[in-house]
């Protein structure tokens, strides 16, 4: 149980008044809220990615690389890919933990917060929650063969 001399000292502290925090701050009010620290992305680091996303039908900016992933959203990312049978000829990823530049810089470029980012045919697609909500409910699937990054089934390898 409280004593009663202890809860008094803890009512009045709690009961005390708050003096408000004042604090000058020289970004814009807009900018508090943002969820990612505002930067420019240079024309340099823009043009590198616009590259990289350019580089391949599927590309995946991600943890690590695809044979050795370096968490576990990455790892999940690689295995719906494989899951879904695209192209490994088609495929092509980026170990953003190599260069701290393009690990803040693809953040900044899709305005997505995390990684991995997947880009189908120079388009954004999202993050591993979004690929694997696409993968469960099956857009994912039709997404990839409307796009033909598909490895060719044994029949249409020729056509």
């Amino acid at each position: 149980m409280f004593s009663k001399r202890a809860l008094g000292s803890a009512f009045r502290q709690v009961s005390r008044p708050i003096r408000p925090v004042l604090f000058k701050s020289t970004l814009p009010h807009f900018s508090r809220l943002s969820p990612l620290p505002i930067r420019l992305l240079s024309t340099e680091t823009k043009a590198a990615i616009d590259k990289a996303v350019g580089s391949a039908p599927v590309v995946l900016f991600m943890k690590g690389t695809p044979e050795t992933p370096q968490c576990g959203f990455s790892r999940a990312s690689i295995q719906i890919l494989g899951l879904q049978g695209v192209d490994p000829a088609k495929f092509t990823a980026f170990n953003v933990l190599e260069d701290e530049e393009l690990r803040q810089g693809i953040k900044e470029y899709s305005e997505w917060p995390t990684i991995p980012q997947l880009y189908v045919n120079k388009e954004f697609v999202g993050g591993c929650d979004i690929v694997m909500s696409m993968h469960q409910n099956g857009e994912l699937a039709k997404m990839l063969e409307e796009q033909q990054v598909l490895v060719p089934a044994e029949g249409q390898a020729e056509q």
